[in-house]
């Protein structure tokens, strides 16, 4: 009858124990995929057709939180940011204008610097139209647009 009972017991403990690893274990993966996710991945959803054809409306993306911690976005670079008018939301531009730059479209090329070359940008596949004035980016900030902007 001893012996039954520390068998129970015994039981008892190791399924005591196996539950225990198993919720911390599920702990440590929550707490694991919070930090990666606050820190070090972004998860943003495409909420536009501002980035056709290089990315669809509705597709989701991951970025690397840590790719700017060192150096700066290039230009041509696809970054997701929050919206500064509602930062609840992510946009997903590319990068055109750097700190400093002067930007200028004319019939729907871009000029950067007054230069009289524009910018090659073989990601667009419509030609885009319009026209607009020279806008200096302000320092700390990037010029960001859509690769569909018709």
């Amino acid at each position: 009858m001893a012996k039954d009972n520390r068998e129970t017991e015994n039981k008892e403990v190791s399924i005591g124990r196996e539950i225990l690893s198993w919720v911390g274990v599920i702990v440590f993966a929550v707490a694991l995929a919070l930090f990666l996710n606050a820190f070090i991945l972004v998860n943003a959803e495409v909420p536009t057709k501002s980035m056709e054809n290089t990315i669809k409306a509705g597709d989701h993306i991951m970025g690397l939180r840590v790719s700017y911690w060192f150096k700066g976005p290039e230009r041509g670079d696809i970054v997701v940011f929050k919206f500064p008018d509602d930062e609840s939301q992510n946009f997903v531009k590319r990068v055109i204008g750097l700190p400093g730059d002067s930007i200028e479209i004319v019939d729907g090329k871009v000029y950067i610097n007054g230069s009289d070359t524009p910018l090659d940008e073989p990601y667009l596949k419509d030609t885009p139209y319009g026209s607009f004035g020279t806008f200096t980016v302000p320092a700390g900030c990037y010029f960001m647009m859509g690769d569909n902007r018709n």
